[in-house]
């Protein structure tokens, strides 16, 4: 379980302090958790403080009851937190099989790390002794990355914006990586998303904007309210 108690987080700017996340309290326990809103509104940021790319201003973050709050990055991967980012990193020299071998821990023989990859709709004969750098597509660095945390098998998944760049990939088939990844981990996923068809797996949906809260709950009853009125209308449109 993943607790977020008075979050909040602030950049200089001309000299003052501006809050580009406040005051967020949150609890997430559920199979799925969806976090959307209007860009800038807060999402990408919330996501990277409760992964340690970022670092509070104030509050404290909570997994399982263990203060995180002042653990690095690498600390909260070790302690079950996985990271997917919206525009996956780069890395010249590293072959996509060592990637994967990282990210499980060890190494991996041939057939299993191969079928990660098959689980993320790739061939894995084309990729796996492939290297991670621009030769690479968007959409097949972000199935990659799909199948290293397949590979981490954490406690608390977060992806940002997964459905980003797989155009040729189904939705059907990214929501059975996601379900198939929770029964084997029996995890938490948390995914950042505009799109309606991701948030309708959704256990619950949070909605962000101006860095706050402005809905959370079960999909049945956020959805309806974010997509039936005028002021939500408006509110998706800037998605």
């Amino acid at each position: 379980m993943l607790e977020l108690k008075n979050v909040s987080y602030a950049v200089e700017e001309d000299g003052k302090e501006k809050y580009i996340i406040k005051d967020v309290s949150l609890t997430l326990d559920e199979r799925f958790v969806a976090f959307t809103g209007p860009n800038g509104g807060g999402k990408s940021t919330l996501a990277k403080l409760i992964a340690g790319i970022l670092t509070p201003t104030s509050g404290s973050i909570y997994l399982d009851g263990e203060d995180i709050t002042s653990l690095s990055i690498t600390e909260r991967a070790n302690k079950g937190i996985s990271y997917a980012f919206q525009q996956p990193v780069r890395f010249k020299g590293m072959t996509v099989r060592d990637l994967i071998n990282i990210a499980a821990g060890k190494n991996l023989k041939m057939a299993d790390a191969c079928s990660y990859l098959s689980e993320v709709g790739m061939c894995a004969r084309d990729y796996i002794d492939r290297e991670v750098n621009a030769s690479l597509s968007g959409g097949e660095l972000k199935r990659i990355e799909i199948a290293t945390i397949l590979a981490r098998s954490t406690k608390l998944s977060v992806f940002d914006e997964p459905e980003a760049g797989i155009d040729l990939w189904s939705f059907g088939n990214l929501i059975k990586v996601f379900e198939k990844m929770h029964e084997k981990t029996q995890g938490n996923i948390l995914i950042i998303s505009h799109q309606e068809r991701i948030l309708n797996i959704a256990d619950k949906v949070v909605v962000i904007a101006d860095g706050q809260v402005r809905e959370q709950g079960k999909k049945d009853d956020v959805l309806p309210k974010l997509l039936g009125t005028e002021a939500c209308r408006v509110l998706t449109d800037k998605m």
